[in-house]
Order: structure tokens, then sequence, then C-alpha cells
């Protein structure tokens, strides 16, 4: 049976992205990508232009998944603590969807070359909208008067690395690890 090249690149990025995680992505070659996926080094540049490229796909996707993602969450018409909720339990899903991939997002994303600016605009753009949430909820009177910048950084650290902590608790469900990370990180906050 042969691979459509549509799957052979899933693979591909895959692959790569487990590399990234446990190597980093500045130590894996093409060579090592064609040796995980059991073909020839040079099959690969039929899917795939080059590892720049495989990285920026990687960190772009994710990065738009983010950035659509929170405005969906900014436009619905929730109290500014659902929405926070509703950030966490984005991230939740996304990381527990994409562990690997996630890896690269945090850890990698500075070896973009190609892709650079648009992950900077998205990135911005996310943390902007995520500190819209908490000036209106501020505003508003839902949240506790807060230093939005402490705020975000604090929330965001987490969230960020939850690839890290999510595999070691294989036996921990999603909506029970959303319902406890807003209770911890929104405990002192909401009022």
């Amino acid at each position: 049976m042969k691979i459509s090249s549509v799957n052979r690149k899933t693979e591909i990025l895959e692959t790569a992205a487990i590399l990234f995680k446990k190597r980093g992505y500045s130590a894996v070659t093409m060579r090592d990508l064609a040796t995980a996926l059991g073909i020839k080094a040079a099959s690969l540049y039929n899917h795939i232009d080059s590892k720049q490229q495989i990285l920026s796909e990687i960190v772009l996707y994710l990065a738009r998944e983010f950035t659509s993602g929170i405005k969906e969450i900014i436009s619905k018409d929730q109290s500014n603590i659902e929405k926070l909720q509703s950030i966490i339990k984005q991230h939740v899903i996304l990381t527990s969807s994409y562990m690997y991939e996630m890896a690269a997002l945090n850890n990698d994303w500075m070896h973009l070359e190609e892709g650079l600016t648009e992950y900077l605009e998205l990135r911005s753009e996310y943390e902007n909208q995520f500190s819209l949430i908490l000036q209106n909820g501020r505003e508003s009177g839902e949240l506790t008067y807060i230093n939005e910048e402490v705020v975000l950084f604090s929330i965001l650290s987490t969230l960020r690395n939850l690839y890290l902590w999510i595999p070691k608790k294989s036996e921990l469900k999603q909506e029970d690890l959303v319902i406890a990370l807003s209770e911890t990180l929104l405990k002192g906050i909401v009022k």
C-alpha cells in the first residue's frame, strides 16, 4: 500500500516534533529524521523543502490555532472569568493533542527564519487579546485589582509548560485538569 503524500508529510512533521523535543531543533539533522522514518534522506525532499520548513509549519500551525481560538473566545457573550476558563481549556486540549509540537513552539520558535515575523505577530496578538480579557475583567469588577502583565505572565508560564507535565499524569482527565487549573490559576484574581 502506498502512503499518500499528505499522510507522509504529516508523519514527517510528527516525527520531527518528537525528535526536536528529545534533542532540540539544532541537534536534529535531516538524516536523523530520515533514519527515524526509515527512509533515505533524499526521499524527505519529495515531501518537505527543509528542516526550517518543518519547524515553521509546526510552530505556525499551533500559533494560528491559539490565536484563532482566543479570537473566538473573546467574541463570545460570556463573562471574563468564563473566557479565562475557556483559554485554559484551549491550552489543555491543544497541549494534550500536540505535546511534542508544543515543545517546538515553546523551545524552538527562536530558530525560525521562515515565518518568524508571522509567529511574533500571532504571539503578540494572542497576548494582547488575553490582556484585554484581564483588563475587561478588572474594569467590570469580576477580577480584583491586578497587574495584567504579571497575571498574564504567571498564567501563560503555567499553560505553556503543560506539555512537560501532562505526560506524567495520564490518569488525569482533561475536564478535571481544566477545572483544577482554573481554580488554581484564577483563585487569586477572581473577586
